[in-house]
């Protein structure tokens, strides 16, 4: 890009490339309509169906590993485990319980820092070497940092956004860029960003403008990255959800007294359990979510209703 005014008005650029289902290599033809040979529960199963190999950031978290069996569950047949090296040891016994309960899955984990291009090219090195493919990522790997907009320190603002916001880009570019070479037709490969509550409202009563800004950020860059990658085959969507009852959120003192402001500020009167983003999670990595590309799925148990 020049950085010469004076040039601006010569300068190239690029059209975005849209899919053309007159092309007989076209990518996002829908996809077969399933055996009428089937029965009722195997037409069932076979709709929600996760087929291919999964790339989980963030993967030693308890939401990533609660959403990573439910994706073997669904037959994913292998999945890759991306984090920090010292998350990763804390987390074997849970990867081993993952892998003794699929035994016909390839199951492994990789340290990768998602802040880091070299780190996650050979993340991806890693992953076809053992897997063959990448067919679908999660991105939940982030950080939250609660600070005064004030006081808080240009570090504190910009570790924020590098985790959350380029850590997603970095790695949807990198695993987009081998799926784009896959040229797997519908319902193709797909990728789910992790946005959040916070990218839609102000959350009460912490502050955190760089995770708000962050979260809002990754809800605009779903949607770009849904338009310029569904030529390719590749479904870009996004999760939002509302304050999970994970490590992250538990405590005494003041936290505590957050938990319960967030409950009252509820529909449901709760937060939401482990286990319950899975549901959503099959649904945009399976043949049933085969038409949903560009959406943000929130899951807050309706907290931005208020």
């Amino acid at each position: 890009m020049s950085t010469d005014r004076n040039g601006l008005a010569t300068r190239t650029i690029e059209f975005m490339t849209l899919s053309n289902t007159s092309d007989p290599d076209c990518l996002t033809h829908p996809p077969l309509p399933l055996p009428k040979s089937l029965s009722a529960p195997e037409r069932a199963a076979a709709r929600f169906a996760v087929e291919g190999n999964v790339v989980i950031t963030g993967g030693a978290g308890n939401i990533a590993l609660s959403t990573a069996r439910a994706l073997l569950e669904h037959g994913a047949s292998g999945l890759v485990l991306w984090d920090l090296e010292t998350t990763l040891r804390s987390s074997q016994v849970a990867v081993h319980s993952l892998a003794t309960a699929f035994p016909k899955a390839r199951i492994f984990s990789v340290a990768v820092d998602v802040t880091d291009s070299r780190s996650i090219t050979d993340g991806i090195d890693a992953t076809i070497q053992t897997l063959g493919s990448v067919d679908h990522l999660f991105c939940f790997a982030g950080i939250v940092g609660c600070f005064p907009a004030l006081t808080m320190t240009e570090t504190q603002w910009r570790k924020t956004l590098e985790v959350n916001t380029t850590g997603a880009f970095l790695c949807a570019q990198a695993c987009a860029t081998q799926m784009a070479k896959q040229k797997r037709s519908a319902p193709g490969c797909s990728i789910t960003l992790t946005a959040s509550i916070s990218g839609h409202r102000v959350n009460y009563p912490q502050p955190q403008v760089a995770y708000n800004v962050s979260k809002a950020a990754v809800i605009s860059l779903k949607s770009s990255l849904a338009a310029e990658w569904a030529a390719y085959g590749i479904r870009v969507n996004s999760i939002s959800p509302g304050y999970m009852d994970t490590v992250l959120n538990a405590g005494e003192g003041s936290l505590a007294e957050m938990r319960e402001s967030w409950a009252s500020r509820n529909p449901m009167g709760r937060m939401g359990a482990v286990g319950e983003l899975d549901g959503v999670c099959v649904l945009l990595a399976g043949k049933a979510g085969s038409y949903i590309n560009g959406a943000d799925f929130v899951v807050d148990g309706g907290a931005v209703c208020f």
